[in-house]
């Protein structure tokens, strides 16, 4: 089993959205997900953008955000933050997870700007364009995933 945290800023747009649109994707693949942000209050919905688009995607996620704590960075395997200055904010709270801290752009070799856009404050179609974005990302996460598997089964 592979726990995969996504982790943005608020917990109410990106990160919650990349771990639904995951867990759809992979359900029944063995992977845990979650997603928190670097200064969210615990307990807020995803934005009401958020949800539109998901369930414009026929995906239905009910949220609330959660803040990232140690308990988060123990419990994942691999953290994939929305831009880089997430993953340095983690690399400074966090030095422990150093080495499981990727951008998720870089970690799926993504080439060129590394960070997904924050749609926060902005317009449903920015919403679903940081989707596309997203939706792009984690195809390359999953054929990742795959792949690792496939080189370490026997």
């Amino acid at each position: 089993m592979k726990r995969i945290l996504f982790v943005c800023t608020g917990n109410t747009c990106r990160s919650p959205m990349a771990e639904a649109m995951f867990r759809v994707k992979t359900a029944g693949q063995g992977y845990e997900v979650r997603s928190a942000g670097v200064a969210a209050f615990d307990g807020q919905p995803a934005s009401p953008h958020a949800r539109e688009v998901m369930a414009e995607r026929g995906i239905e996620h009910v949220h609330q955000s959660s803040r990232l704590d140690e308990g988060l960075i123990d419990w994942s395997d691999v953290i994939l933050t929305m831009t880089s200055s997430h993953k340095q904010a983690i690399l400074t709270y966090f030095p422990s997870a150093a080495g499981k801290v990727h951008t998720l752009r870089d970690y799926v070799g993504v080439e060129g700007y590394g960070d997904i856009a924050d749609p926060y404050g902005g317009s449903l179609e920015d919403y679903r364009r940081c989707a596309e974005e997203l939706e792009e990302s984690l195809d390359r996460l999953s054929m990742r995933l795959i792949q690792e598997r496939f080189r370490k089964s026997p």
